[in-house]
């Protein structure tokens, strides 16, 4: 898993474990979950294992980094898109270390931690002040409340690159504290899935201007099922009214694309072009 991520705003995508616990309103619909048990695999939730890999799945990364030397663009590794590598568990502690050890030891990718407990960052990390120029560390951020709560931990931190992950959006967000000093990219998209919930199209012009006005890097996702419906002749579809009044119909990720106001946006942090 993660030669040809399609995941937009990373290369690569590794997965040192699969399984974690829902701790917010972001994980409602969590896509991890569902494609686990589509494979079979019963690793959500407190009271299961998680699953583990082998050591031939752990040299993946090390081939990246081979292939990677000398390139222009650095490839970027988002970790993990199926668990979360702040997730505190006793039987997660070896993989962790490991884990730690494989970044360092991968100096030519570029990491993505993305996490959901940033509270657990400090603590199991073990980089201390001195991180690795290759760690990114980002949170996911769906709602201000969250944002207040998870954003002082990465502003705290010593990665390289800081971010926020307001995916699924549900919520306006005002990010003026963080942006004007900490954060050095927003990625921003709506939900998608059979229970997806829609976003308003105010929330995530917001987010661009917010960005614009700090010079923070924006990275426009997807809309999900979800899109602005004005002028869109679908009536089989299902429509809903945004927040905002926005008349939205839901005519799924694909068709919805990921175009705000007519443009894509794909910006990435400075950290990430030369």
């Amino acid at each position: 898993m993660g030669e040809n991520t399609r995941i937009e705003w990373a290369t690569h995508t590794f997965n040192p474990w699969w399984g974690c616990t829902k701790v917010s309103e972001a994980c409602k619909h969590c896509y991890a979950e569902s494609w686990a048990k589509r494979l079979g695999q019963q690793v959500w939730g407190p009271k299961v294992d998680r699953r583990m890999f082998s050591d031939e799945h752990w040299k993946q990364p090390f081939r990246w980094n081979r292939k990677a030397a000398g390139d222009a663009v650095r490839p970027r590794v988002f970790c993990a898109s199926m668990a979360d590598v702040f997730e505190d568990r006793q039987e997660l502690i070896t993989a962790r270390v490991r884990l730690w050890d494989l970044i360092e030891a991968t100096p030519n990718l570029d990491w993505l931690l993305l996490t959901k407990r940033p509270e657990n960052v400090a603590r199991l990390a073990g980089w201390g002040k001195q991180w690795p120029a290759n760690v990114w560390l980002g949170t996911t951020v769906e709602l201000q409340k969250r944002a207040e709560e998870l954003l002082p931990f990465i502003a705290a931190s010593s990665a390289q690159v800081k971010f926020i992950s307001a995916e699924p959006l549900l919520g306006p967000l005002q990010l003026q504290p963080w942006l004007s000093g900490d954060i050095n990219w927003v990625i921003t998209g709506g939900e998608s899935g059979p229970k997806a919930r829609l976003a308003s199209p105010a929330w995530f012009r917001s987010l661009l201007l917010q960005c614009m006005e700090n010079q923070v890097a924006f990275h426009f996702k997807q809309w999900g099922d979800w899109a602005p419906g004005d002028g869109v002749n679908l009536p089989a579809a299902k429509v809903a009214r945004a927040d905002d009044g926005t008349t939205m119909v839901r005519v799924g990720k694909k068709a919805a694309g990921r175009a705000l106001d007519g443009a894509e946006w794909s910006q990435l942090p400075s950290a990430a072009c030369g």
